[in-house]
């Protein structure tokens, strides 16, 4: 992990849509990036190995692949690929029980271990990151000068957060998907009761204007005002919603902490729904996930929106 004032080396495993973006942040900061993809196209070099033996020692891994059994066969092979003093860093959706799983793995080996909530999608590229770190304070305080290239400019309060120990940055990385689950929910929602009112003639434009002044803008309102610019009725996206992980595993500490979360459990719930039918809001949660994050859409079929008789 050769340093430099504040520019480092980082491998880094997985350039998917978020990967991919994080290599090229990292490198217009002046970082050397040694990137690993199963994709040749976009890998810096052809195996696990090669990538390791390309950076130096102290090293420093970035994880950035599907959460499960390949992030933990990534951390196997990497524990049997670095030496003590190094340190891996999963910024996955990993659930946050894995998190010392994975860390003691690599702690038999000498190797550190953070876990990085990550969140930002397909926009991180331009405007930022936001982090949430999991792990020790000093493998947390070394990582800093990649921490900070990928969050937003300004404050590192506002883009950083050193949640905890190892678990608490992708347990703050669940909640946040499931309060992002309830903002989308509702939404949805009211865009759906717009548009059904026959009273509101001008919806996006409604919307629009809430996005200045008023206690519901956001990013999220922001980002639907532009999926309605471009597809004004949303007839192009079917109103099927995946859930990724985090909204089940945020509803089940509710239960087990006994914490009331029904707007998040709600939001679950409805993602649920969509699966069995197409309605106006959850195309609107739809759209939203495609523009925050790139994630899929299904895109309608000829009986899809309006007119659609299904039951």
């Amino acid at each position: 992990m050769a340093t430099e004032g504040n520019v480092m080396e980082l491998g880094l495993i997985g350039l998917g849509r978020m990967g991919g973006n994080m290599r090229e942040r990292l490198r217009r900061a002046g970082h050397t990036v040694v990137g690993y993809d199963r994709n040749p196209d976009v890998s810096d070099v052809g195996s696990l190995k090669e990538l390791v033996e390309r950076l130096s020692a102290p090293r420093a891994v970035w994880v950035m692949v599907p959460v499960g059994d390949p992030t933990r066969a990534t951390v196997q092979e990497l524990a049997d690929l670095l030496d003590e003093g190094d340190v891996v860093v999963d910024g996955g959706n990993s659930r946050f029980t894995d998190d010392q799983k994975h860390a003691d793995i690599l702690a038999a080996q000498g190797v550190g271990y953070v876990d990085c909530g990550v969140s930002g999608g397909i926009w991180g590229l331009e405007v930022g990151y936001g982090l949430m770190a999991g792990g020790s304070k000093q493998d947390v305080e070394r990582l800093m000068p990649i921490f900070d290239t990928l969050r937003p400019e300004g404050p590192r309060e506002e883009g950083f957060v050193h949640a905890g120990g190892v678990g608490a940055g992708h347990y703050a990385k669940m909640v946040h998907n499931g309060i992002e689950y309830g903002l989308m929910q509702a939404y949805g929602e009211g865009y759906e009761l717009l548009a059904a009112s026959g009273i509101v003639d001008d919806i996006h434009g409604t919307l629009k204007a809430w996005s200045r002044g008023t206690v519901v803008r956001s990013w999220l309102l922001d980002l639907l005002v532009r999926a309605l610019e471009q597809d004004p009725s949303l007839a192009e996206i079917e109103g099927y919603v995946e859930d990724s992980g985090e909204g089940r595993w945020t509803v089940e500490e509710a239960i087990r902490n006994s914490v009331p979360a029904p707007v998040i459990t709600a939001a679950l719930f409805a993602r649920f729904e969509s699966r069995q039918d197409d309605s106006p809001a959850m195309k609107a949660v739809a759209a939203l996930r495609n523009q925050f994050g790139g994630h899929a859409v299904k895109a309608a079929g000829p009986t899809s929106g309006a007119g659609d008789t299904r039951s």
